[in-house]
C-alpha cells in the first residue's frame, strides 16, 4: 500500500473540545501516550462561545474559550502530546488503524478516538456570510446579549430554534422567526411556548432571500412561499439555528453513522463498528450536545480504549 507510515501510536484522539481533552486526561493517565490532534478549530464550540454557566464546579461561570484553555492545560499536564492539525484521511481496513494528517502524514494507531465535533449549519447565501460576526451569528445564546432592547431575526423551526427563540426574548424587543412551512418541528411545548410569547412573531412558509447591511446587519429580506410577496424587516441581528452537522465525512464508508452523518455507538459505550474505534462528544451526540456530557463521553472512550489495548495485549 502506498501510505507511507511515518509514526505509530498507542492511542490517537482526533478532535479537541470537551470531549478529545477528557479523553486525553484519562489516556494519559492510563499510561496510554495520547496523541491528540485539535484539528479546524482547537478548543471545538466553546471557543465561539461567551459564558458557561451550566458547567458543574464554576459556581460564577466561565468563558468558553478560557475553559478550554483549561482543559488543555490539564490534559498537557497530565503528558498528553497536543498537536496543531486536522485528520484529512483514514484507512481503517486492518489494525493498526492508519490516519492521514494535513494531507501528507500517515500515523499508525492502536486505537483512534474520535472526538471531531459538529458544527452549524448555515442557509448559504453571501451576504450571510460576509456579515458573520457583524450581526449574523448560529449562537443566539453567546451573541444575543450584544443586542438588547433591539429587533433581531432567527431562522429555524426545531427545538433549538425554538429554544434560541425564547432565550431572545427575554433580551430582545422583538424576535422575528423565519419558519420555512406552515408547521414547526418542535415538540408541542416548545411550540406553545414561542406562540404564547408576545414579542415573538411567527413568519409561517416563509424563507430568508437576503440579509441587508454593508457594515452590519440592518434588515432581512423575506419571501413567502404561499403568496410569493417580498417583505423587508428591519433588524439589527439575524440569527441561523437550522441545526449542526457532525463532523463526520472522513469516516464515511468506514464507520456506521444515521442518515444525517452521526456516529453510530454501541449504546451504554463509546465503541463504534470496527474494533479500536471510539467516538465521543458531539459527533455522536445529536440529543444533548453539551460541555458536560461531551466531557462523560471522552472520558468512556478512554476507558474503553484502555480495556480495548489490554485485551489485546497492547497496554
Amino acid at each position: 500500500m502506498e501510505n507511507q507510515v511515518s509514526e505509530k501510536v498507542n492511542c490517537l484522539i482526533i478532535g479537541s473540545g470537551p470531549a478529545g481533552y477528557t479523553a486525553a486526561i484519562y489516556a494519559s493517565r492510563a499510561n496510554l501516550k495520547p496523541v491528540l490532534y485539535q484539528g479546524i478549530q482547537p478548543g471545538g464550540q466553546l471557543t465561539i462561545t461567551t459564558e458557561v454557566e451550566n458547567y458543574p464546579g464554576y459556581p460564577d461561570g466561565i468563558q468558553g474559550p478560557e475553559m478550554m484553555v483549561n482543559f488543555e492545560k490539564q490534559a498537557a499536564r497530565m503528558g498528553a502530546d497536543i498537536r496543531y492539525g486536522l485528520a484529512t484521511k483514514v484507512d481503517f481496513s486492518s489494525h493498526p488503524l492508519k490516519v492521514q494528517i494535513d494531507e501528507e502524514k500517515w500515523i499508525e494507531a492502536n486505537s483512534v478516538i474520535i472526538s471531531t465535533g459538529a458544527s452549524a449549519k448555515w442557509l448559504g447565501i453571501p451576504s450571510e456570510q460576509r456579515l458573520n460576526g457583524f450581526g449574523v451569528s448560529a449562537c443566539a445564546v453567546c451573541d444575543g446579549f450584544f443586542f438588547k432592547g433591539k429587533e433581531v431575526a432567527i431562522v429555524g423551526a426545531g427545538d433549538t430554534a425554538a429554544e434560541e427563540a425564547l432565550y431572545l426574548s427575554k433580551l430582545c424587543s422583538t424576535v422575528h422567526m423565519i419558519v420555512r412551512r406552515d408547521q414547526m418541528r418542535a415538540s408541542k411545548v416548545m411550540q406553545d411556548r414561542v406562540i404564547n410569547t408576545d414579542n415573538i412573531k411567527v413568519y409561517w412558509n416563509s424563507e430568508t432571500d437576503d440579509i441587508i447591511g454593508e457594515k452590519k446587519v440592518e434588515a432581512v429580506k423575506i419571501k413567502n412561499n404561499q403568496t410569493k410577496e417580498f417583505s423587508t424587516i428591519p433588524v439589527s441581528a439575524f440569527f441561523v439555528a437550522i441545526g449542526h452537522e457532525p463532523n463526520s465525512s472522513i469516516f464515511k464508508g468506514w464507520i456506521d453513522m444515521d442518515e444525517t452523518g452521526y456516529i453510530k455507538t454501541i449504546p451504554g459505550t463509546a465503541k463504534t463498528n470496527i474494533l479500536g474505534v471510539f467516538a465521543a462528544g458531539d459527533v455522536q451526540d445529536k440529543n444533548y450536545r453539551q460541555a458536560v456530557t461531551a466531557a462523560g463521553s471522552g472520558c468512556m472512550a478512554a476507558l474503553d480504549a484502555e480495556r480495548y489495548l489490554g485485551e489485546q495485549g497492547l497496554h
